[in-house]
């Protein structure tokens, strides 16, 4: 039943999406046209050189409210505590290439990223088996990639208590007083397999319990950023992004 509900929402898509796309392009190629007349021939226009963009024609830029608000929550912490270094865990590679420009980061994933910028070191890790010692980190991040851990969606190992495992570990190599920027995504706990988990404000806390929460925010269902949010809001929704800054 599920893939045939399936199959048929994809075909709707599929029929009103199509035509507009269709049409677009039609418009496109008005536009191509009416701009080779009005030009000053500094560059060749041909139909052979054609790099239809159709899609970009809109009031505001569009932009993925969780993956744009986390990291640059995450900035902010980091210009405030200014670690002498900070290590990122698996989060967003665009995290780490940035903020290097004021403090010296070290990226480790599964995949390390073959990079070659000043203040930026990239490295293999297992996020259940960290290479660090215990207590020897002061400054750590590990965001939107927690909720991933054990269901198989990179070829990982399948565990239900892979996200566990994980967690155990961040604590473990955050060294005392330091600082452990944590981010997944909040509201009614469930798994979407084998997408990612969606975890209570609650859970979150007694897993990283004894650790203190600095700060909490929040990118809401509806969009936007709340600093500083209300921990009862996080039950009000499908799939928030939660914002955790812990110290040990």
């Amino acid at each position: 039943m599920f893939l045939k509900n399936y199959t048929i929402q994809l075909g709707k898509d599929i029929l009103i999406r199509f035509p507009k796309k269709v049409a677009r392009f039609f418009e496109f190629i008005g536009e191509m046209n009416r701009f080779k007349k009005k030009s000053d021939n500094r560059f060749s226009i041909k139909y052979a050189d054609i790099y239809p963009c159709l899609g970009d024609k809109m009031a505001t830029t569009p932009f993925d409210q969780h993956y744009i608000y986390h990291p640059a929550w995450a900035a902010r912490v980091l210009a405030k505590t200014r670690p002498k270094f900070h290590i990122d865990i698996s989060s967003k590679l665009s995290f780490s290439t940035i903020v290097s420009a004021f403090v010296p980061i070290k990226f480790y994933d599964y995949r390390p990223a073959d990079m070659q910028l000043s203040n930026l070191e990239s490295s293999f890790a297992d996020l259940n088996a960290l290479p660090f010692e215990s207590n020897s980190q002061p400054s750590v991040s590990c965001m939107h990639t927690i909720e991933h851990i054990g269901l198989g969606r990179y070829g990982d190992v399948l565990d239900p208590q892979g996200d566990l495992k994980a967690i155990a570990e961040l604590k473990r190599v955050v060294q005392q007083g330091g600082d452990l920027l944590f981010v997944t995504p909040v509201g009614r706990p469930r798994i979407e397999y084998n997408a990612h988990r969606v975890y209570s404000f609650e859970q979150v806390m007694e897993y990283f319990s004894p650790f203190q929460l600095m700060d909490f925010s929040l990118v809401p269902d509806e969009g936007g950023f709340i600093a500083n949010a209300n921990p009862s809001l996080v039950s009000k929704q499908h799939y928030g992004c939660g914002c955790f800054w812990f110290r040990k």
